[in-house]
């Protein structure tokens, strides 16, 4: 036998083995066939599903939503896009995966989170363990890239292309790691516009990945995250749209924390101008994220994959435009910013569905990984495989409440906007309004149950403020019924925070106040340790 035909015959078998490795994941429930069913991860940056964030995406709705299942209940751990975006990588909640704000010093993509967090993300446990291709593409976290932290020659484990941006969102005048290497864009829109750019590098996967693996993709876009610059073709578009004026628009958040109350009501007419302009600018950016989904989607149908592919669309966080006379930002503990659209399509998704199940980011590297045959028992997640809700089984067990957990951001030193405040404030606007503090750091319950839908939050300061509400009376959240609810109620709550704020893997999936295999010993109240306190209506 020739040298040449020893090789060809080396080479096949070594493909043979590839092809028949098990990788350490069975066949998904619920598929058939010799190759695992892909999967597909949009993610917008600051994108609400409260204020109509969706409303601009009408070829998204047609293409993900009607051909699959919208959960009308989906929220963040973490009202802001580093800690978020970690969650959706680990599955984890912040206080597990350590990324509290979008700082390095926050571990924000720091080397501690290189080192602890990235080996174990869901995308490398598909490459190392299930034998994925897996592609990202766009803003990956706030200080990747940075210097202190490896530069955008660190590519992350777990990823076969890698196509990241550097730093926070950006449309122009932006640096992509490819695969370790800089490539610099400019202002050239056929060239350069980020989104446009992140499709085309999309479809140039999928027309040149292998035919033999599954693939997992996870396209980031920069819309409609500030700067809001749209594509010349959308800069005419929604001319005649304000931002909402609904309920709590524009409303003294009366019986709030501080930095709430703290905001001017009414708002001025230039504050509500910036703001409305604002709102108009990021609806105009996710037209271009509309055009990027319907090029996806026909890519995949062209190709023969798109039947046995899994299409996720979500947001890393809401947002606010005037709501509590708050101009525009995230963090705070209210729906506008926690809630967040999820559609998904897929195999064994029957189309035009509603799903009001609690869900929360932390469930999607699970569901990934549940899809892709891996057990994720064997992991420390803290969130939940969807799958079962995706594939409409009956009887399935389910939460009732989720964490939502802020660490507050400030300045040491007084903000030159808004001097009056005092230092340990930040995000300020001109007329003296600020949106971040270091007292602007809480944890929430969020439960929602067949008899409750309940808001519970406790904020680590002096006061030990507590906010609570009643979203089927109030789903503004105008009233702060903390100094009127049920006692008992109030200090079930309290413990169950203190319980979710330590808990870790199964320990998070524990039933919730509401549900019938909750026990509760007041015994434990007070020893805790995580902001364990005596609830007192003189501290609210």
């Amino acid at each position: 036998m020739s040298p040449a035909v020893q090789g060809l015959a080396l080479a096949a078998l070594l493909l043979l083995l590839l092809l028949s490795r098990d990788w350490g994941c069975a066949q998904a429930a619920g598929t058939s066939g010799t190759r695992k069913p892909s999967v597909v991860l949009i993610l917008t940056d600051d994108q609400d599903v409260c204020l109509g964030g969706m409303t601009p995406l009408k070829k998204t709705s047609a293409l993900i939503a009607e051909m699959g299942i919208s959960f009308s209940n989906a929220y963040v751990p973490s009202a802001l896009c580093c800690p978020s975006r970690a969650s959706i990588l680990t599955g984890k909640y912040p206080h597990n995966h350590h990324v509290v704000n979008n700082t390095l010093e926050g571990n924000c993509s720091s080397k501690s989170w290189q080192k602890i967090q990235e080996p174990y993300t869901f995308p490398a446990l598909l490459k190392s363990m299930c034998g994925y291709q897996t592609f990202f593409a766009g803003k990956y976290l706030n200080e990747y890239g940075a210097e202190d932290a490896g530069g955008i020659g660190h590519v992350p484990p777990g990823w076969s292309f890698w196509y990241a941006l550097e730093k926070n969102s950006k449309y122009y005048n932006y640096t992509l790691s490819v695969n370790g290497k800089a490539q610099r864009h400019g202002e050239n829109y056929s060239a350069d516009y980020l989104t446009d750019v992140l499709a085309n590098m999309s479809l140039d996967f999928l027309e040149y990945k292998s035919n033999f693996e599954p693939f997992f993709m996870m396209i980031s876009t920069p819309a409609p995250h500030s700067p809001w610059i749209p594509a010349p073709q959308y800069k005419k578009s929604f001319q005649n749209v304000s931002a909402p004026r609904n309920g709590n628009f524009n409303i003294h958040g009366k019986d709030k924390h501080w930095l709430i109350r703290q905001a001017k009501t009414p708002m001025t007419n230039s504050s509500i101008q910036f703001l409305d302009d604002a709102f108009r600018k990021r609806w105009q950016t996710l037209l271009s994220v509309d055009d990027l989904i319907e090029k996806l989607v026909k890519k995949l149908e062209l190709l023969g994959e798109l039947d046995t592919t899994y299409i996720f669309y979500t947001s890393d966080n809401g947002f606010h435009t005037g709501q509590f006379s708050l101009p525009i930002d995230k963090r705070q503990l209210y729906e506008f910013d926690i809630k967040v659209p999820l559609l998904v399509r897929g195999p064994g998704i029957r189309p035009n569905q509603t799903n009001k199940m609690l869900v929360a980011n932390i469930d999607l590297g699970p569901t990934i990984l549940d899809i892709a045959g891996f057990d994720i028992n064997k992991t420390q997640m803290d969130g939940m495989s969807l799958l079962p809700l995706l594939r409409g089984d009956k009887n399935v067990s389910w939460r009732s409440d989720v964490l939502i957990e802020y660490q507050g951001e400030g300045h040491n030193s007084s903000d030159p906007t808004c001097p009056a405040l005092g230092p340990g404030v930040t995000h300020c606007f001109p007329d003296c309004v600020c949106e971040d503090s270091y007292n602007n750091t809480y944890a929430c319950v969020r439960t929602l149950s067949t008899s409750w839908d309940l808001q519970y939050c406790e904020f680590d300061d002096r006061e030990v403020f507590v906010e609570v509400y009643n979203l089927t009376a109030d789903p503004h959240q105008l009233t702060n019924i903390a100094k009127t609810i049920d006692q008992e109620i109030l200090e079930k709550m309290n413990y169950r925070l203190m319980m979710l704020q330590s808990c870790s893997g199964a320990t998070c999936r524990t039933p919730g106040v509401f549900d019938p295999g909750y026990r509760f010993d007041p015994r434990l109240m007070f020893s805790h340790g995580i902001w364990a306190h005596k609830l007192s209506t003189r501290s609210l």
